[in-house]
């Protein structure tokens, strides 16, 4: 019996081999986060997020907006020694506190979250 090699035919899913990306590297998880079993995740490791330290919020008229100028204090909704919030792309990672190093400021990381507000690890 000889086969038509012009003719495409599918393989089952779980013989598929994993699609590569640039240079060779293994390609992105599937939008749903889910990382191959056969992969590592090692190759995570050097992609960068967005970090964002969120000190406070605050509501404001346009006229009030419009008035601020050099000098200017904006009053925030929240308290001194209350935790500022971390987020990693957007999503809510983590609360620390507020610290100086040297001339600089920093976030002394005190809770983790699993997934959500409050859901800590």
């Amino acid at each position: 019996m000889t086969t038509d090699s012009s003719h495409p035919t599918a393989a089952p899913a779980a013989q598929a081999a994993p699609a590569a990306g640039p240079g060779g590297a293994p390609a992105p998880a599937p939008a749903g986060g889910a990382v191959p079993a056969s992969g590592s995740l090692e190759a995570l490791y050097d992609l960068t997020l967005p970090v964002s330290i969120e000190l406070g919020r605050t509501r404001m008229k346009v006229q009030e907006v419009l008035a601020l100028g050099r000098g200017s204090v904006v009053q925030l909704e929240r308290l001194v020694g209350e935790p500022v919030d971390v987020y990693v792309s957007d999503r809510h990672f983590a609360a620390g506190e507020v610290v100086v190093m040297g001339e600089q400021f920093g976030v002394r990381i005190t809770r983790i979250f699993k997934s959500g507000v409050g859901d800590e690890a």
